[in-house]
């Protein structure tokens, strides 16, 4: 299985951007998918999640601004960030949880920057 993250790039506070997590591979059945971040010098952090039936659960400071999404038919999880701030420049990456083994499979990530 592999997780292709893309979406990424520089954009100004109060700006958007919409990442995409798309699957492939030998994909029976995905579980949960997440999107996880990790700043310069800081730990990786979870940022969203949301379950193969579309319940959706996010870090307090992302609330109401980020919103997370997947198309089971295309094997793909978005995740559309809105009014963005300085502190949420990192890079974002995106797992997801397959199969009956709960197998997790990571993507390469994608650089968010958000600067003026």
């Amino acid at each position: 299985v592999q997780l292709q993250a893309s979406g990424g790039g520089l954009v100004q506070p109060g700006g958007s951007l919409r990442l995409s997590c798309a699957a492939s591979g030998s994909i029976f059945n995905i579980n949960n998918m997440g999107w996880y971040r990790q700043a310069p010098g800081k730990q990786r952090e979870l940022v969203a999640i949301v379950t193969s039936g579309g319940s959706t659960n996010y870090v307090d400071s992302v609330k109401g601004r980020f919103t997370t999404s997947r198309d089971n038919a295309k094997n793909t999880m978005y995740l559309q960030m809105n009014r963005l701030k300085p502190e949420d420049t990192a890079v974002y990456y995106c797992n997801a949880d397959v199969g009956s083994y709960h197998y997790i499979y990571w993507g390469q990530g994608t650089l968010v920057t958000v600067s003026s």
